[in-house]
């Protein structure tokens, strides 16, 4: 029997507040951490890789995978769906393997209404101020002043959904706040829940307890 049953890590945050970052941090921290690959039903482009990049679909497959629960969450955005399959997680997490994922708060709320809710562990990543995150949005580089506009609008909406979320962390000093993520991690893969083997230990120390009486 596995020693602890895999966990289902849910990192969100406005845009701009680290968690990208935060999520490379713990899949180099951790090889038994692997990043969840989300299925969609757009065509592949140049050089993405069928299981690799996504799980690429037809729009008949994708909704078939709905309609039988072999959705973790979904949406559909810009004329496409986008999902997480729940087997490859559920093979992961039973082998005792963590699944990370980047998602929004719409998509954390269904994977914790999911199946496989027990065994999520959400965290919300919140900047220490809007100035400094519209600071980090500017130093990228990657966006128009119309595009930072509209990530910054949309921030407030994530941010307004902090309290559903297991842990909140304030990301004022990345190396410190990936430090309390491993912490928080550690921890939660500690829970009882999470350790399947718990029951047959108690019963092994039963034993030797009356054999000893």
């Amino acid at each position: 029997m596995i020693n602890r049953r895999g966990l289902l890590v849910i990192l969100s945050s406005p845009s701009g507040a680290g968690k990208s970052t935060l999520s490379r941090r713990l899949l180099d921290w951790d090889e038994s951490l692997s990043f969840s690959v989300s299925a969609t039903t757009r065509a592949p482009r140049p050089g993405e890789v069928d299981g690799e990049h996504y799980h690429f679909l037809s729009e008949d497959a994708f909704k078939r995978d709905v309609n039988n629960g072999d959705m973790l969450e979904h949406a559909h955005v810009f004329g496409n769906f986008y999902g997480s399959p729940r087997k490859p997680v559920q093979t992961a997490i039973d082998a005792g393997n963590d699944v990370l994922f980047d998602i929004d708060w719409q998509g954390a709320q269904q994977i914790v209404n999911s199946s496989l809710g027990p065994h999520t562990l959400s965290i919300f990543i919140l900047p220490p101020s809007i100035e400094e995150l519209r600071r980090r949005l500017e130093s990228r580089g990657q966006d128009s002043a119309e595009t930072i506009g509209k990530r910054m609008l949309k921030s407030w909406d994530e941010i307004s959904h902090w309290g559903s979320y297991d842990y909140v962390l304030i990301n004022d000093d990345l190396d410190q706040t990936f430090e309390r993520l491993k912490t928080i991690v550690t921890a939660t893969r500690l829970r009882r829940l999470q350790q399947p083997g718990l029951v047959d230990h108690v019963r092994k120390l039963q034993q030797e307890f009356e054999d000893l009486t």
